[in-house]
């Protein structure tokens, strides 16, 4: 299935090529609608709407079409085509699921679902789990790459991804789905969405099962199935006060069981090892325009709770056992002011405060004897403050300048700033543009507070990235093809002393190249293209992979999904990614192995049709080739797998 790689990459070449010679004599439409008939509108980049026609950050969308066209199960399987990002997946459904973006860590990424920081505080890293969260509610997504930490302090070091719920509107609307499929997979939702005088609503629940497969690999001599159950609540309630103000609120929550084995490789199959998460998101916030709108005003107010809870039996085979409980809370009060001041300015003030709290028990027990640890409750409190200034020129010339001061209750201070200049050509639809940042990272409460490898004197990580691009808009042809090179440096990276103990010791860099393209060929047809190059390299003096790439990330990377619709009631999506080889260690054995994770192509398929108005069939096909492949060493990936189903719209 490599064949694809080569495919894929002069696809692009031959498109770009081909977009500049068929053009280049053209002139090109600069009216309002032809302008921005390219342009989608972003919060994530400066927390103000924006057009992407004038922001100079790397930034993708991935709208409500997109989401009902590709017929993903989850956020996650939607995401990890977008460039500049690497996913991870332990195993099946249920399993940890990761995303880095360009090299980082999975950790140093925040994610946002509706303004609230989703990153776990009772991990380790701070890593935020893909794992439960399905695509119902959920009407768009923005990924953004870079230092972000001006604008949203501690875990956005490489970028951000901000998961945006689905707001009600018109006529109530009533949206039955079942799906059912491979593994004995069901998946069913019943969602109420509608906006009656000033009041909107949307209330989702979802259901998601499957029997799975082993998530320690089948090739390796695992057979026992590792399935998943999870159930998900998802509303959002919005009132319009009057003309100039508004309030939402937010209410989401998780419950899911997974079951898992032991580790990755031989003999890894767990009759007992079990997962339970239950996971809940609230928000409260309200917008107020004063001034004739000159200045807006947001305070929001949100909390999240995250458990999780392991545990395994003794078995014939394995005598040992172990229970542990991971417990996390984070609050946060945020307020903001946009400034609409005279010749195209707008200047944002905000100020935060952010409480994370943790509580954790562990216990294992084995033939050597029993081991215990405890966190007790332990909180850190984290206070922002940061300032931007959007400022444009004749309407061609854009810069965004910030600075943001963190103030943690046991490191203390942490500074931050941004400079994304960029500037548009109208006449030839030529974009230039370019960011230089920093980001830090907040040490985990469990690098703080463990009693065992605990450290109280660690200092935030930290990043220092900048990127410069150029993007070419085709107005008449509905084209656009952009090209962009970044570079991060990470130091005081957290990591273990001989006596395993958390230490500022690592560092890193990554710098690649990313390309990426849409074209609409003809009406109700599109094609999204993409490819990311990306180096990494372990600077830590005391690493024995000094100079080394870093784990896990592919060097390669393309993907294509080229969607068409048809006959007014219906649609069909074709989507190949290639993910070329990476390094990886094989950890059942000490010490543990570097080894090469071969590269992979995978093809998926999706199609609906609208037999009714008020009744759609679909269908898709996952890994269509049945490739076998890995993401991580010694994990289970699925084979050939078909899915189908029906939606009422009532």
């Amino acid at each position: 299935m490599d064949i694809f790689k080569p495919l894929l990459l002069f696809a692009l070449v031959v498109l770009f090529s081909s977009t500049i010679l068929g053009q280049i004599e053209k002139v090109f439409k600069t009216d309002t609608i032809g302008v921005y008939k390219l342009s989608d509108v972003v919060v994530s980049a400066t927390k103000t709407d924006n057009s992407t026609l004038k922001l100079a950050s790397s930034i993708s969308i991935i709208d409500s079409t997109e989401i009902a066209n590709r017929k993903k199960l989850n956020v996650f399987d939607l995401i990890k085509f977008e460039y500049g990002l690497n996913s991870l997946q332990f195993g099946p459904l249920g399993g940890l699921s990761t995303i880095s973006i360009r090299g980082a860590n999975a950790g140093q990424s925040l994610v946002l679902l509706d303004g609230v920081e989703m990153n776990m505080p009772s991990e380790s890293s701070n890593l935020f789990d893909f794992a439960n969260v399905p695509i119902e509610g959920v009407s768009k997504i923005e990924v953004l790459r870079g230092p972000q930490s001006t604008l949203y302090g501690s875990d956005a070091m490489a970028g951000v991804i901000n998961i945006i719920s689905q707001k009600g509107f018109g006529k109530p609307t009533v949206n039955i789905f079942a799906e059912a499929g491979s593994y004995n997979s069901f998946r069913g939702s019943a969602a109420l969405t509608g906006s009656s005088n000033n009041f909107n609503y949307m209330i989702s629940l979802a259901r998601t099962q499957s029997d799975g497969f082993s998530a320690a690999s089948e090739k390796l001599g695992n057979s026992e199935r590792d399935g998943y159950k999870g159930n998900n609540i998802a509303s959002r309630f919005g009132y319009e006060l009057s003309e100039t103000a508004d309030i939402n609120l937010i209410v989401r929550y998780t419950d899911a069981k997974t079951d898992l084995d032991q580790f990755g490789g031989k003999n890894g199959d767990d009759l007992t090892y079990i997962y339970i998460l239950r996971e809940f998101v609230s928000r409260a916030e309200g917008y107020f325009s004063l001034l004739d709108g000159d200045w807006e005003q947001k305070i929001g107010a949100s909390f999240y709770s995250n458990s999780r809870k392991y545990n395994f039996d003794s078995t014939f085979t394995l005598p040992d056992y172990s229970n542990s409980n991971y417990d996390g809370k984070r609050y946060k009060i945020d307020w903001q002011n946009n400034f609409h001041l005279p010749a195209n300015n707008i200047v944002t003030f905000g100020a935060e405060t952010r409480i994370d709290e943790i509580k954790t028990e562990y216990f294992y027990n084995s033939s050597f004897g029993p081991f215990e640890s405890i966190i007790p409750k332990s909180t850190v409190y984290i206070h922002g403050v940061f300032l931007q200034d959007q400022i444009t020129v004749n309407n061609s010339f854009f810069v965004t300048c910030g600075i943001r001061y963190d103030h943690h209750s046991e490191f203390k201070g942490a500074f931050t700033y941004k400079i994304a200049p960029g500037y548009v050509f109208w006449q030839t639809g030529t974009k230039l543009k370019a960011t230089v940042g920093t980001g830090f990272k907040a040490p985990s409460l469990v690098y703080l507070y463990d009693p065992d490898f605990g450290n109280i004197n660690l200092k935030p990580e930290e990043s220092f990235g900048w990127d410069a691009g150029i993007e070419q808009f085709f107005w008449d042809s509905g084209i656009s093809v952009g090209v962009t090179y970044f570079s991060n440096e990470f130091t005081n990276l957290i990591g273990l002393d001989e006596n395993f103990r958390a230490i500022n010791i690592d560092k890193a860099q990554t710098n690649g190249i990313e390309i990426f393209t849409t074209v609409n060929p003809v009406d109700n047809a599109s094609i999204k293209a993409n490819y990311t190059y990306l180096e990494s390299k372990d600077l830590s003096d005391t690493s024995p992979d000094k100079g080394l790439p870093l784990l896990r990330r592919p060097t390669h990377k393309a993907g294509l999904i080229v969607d068409y619709s048809f006959l007014q009631r219906a649609n069909v999506n074709l989507e190949i990614i290639y993910v070329g080889e990476k390094d990886g260690k094989d950890f059942s054995t000490f010490p543990a192995e570097r080894i090469i994770i071969d590269s992979y192509s995978l093809v998926n398929f999706a199609a609906h049709y609208d037999v009714l108005v008020f009744l759609r069939i679909f269908a898709r096909v996952e890994n269509l080739f049945d490739v076998e492949y890995e993401e991580v060493f010694g994990y289970g990936t699925p084979g050939l797998s078909g899915f189908a189903g029906i939606k009422l719209t009532l």
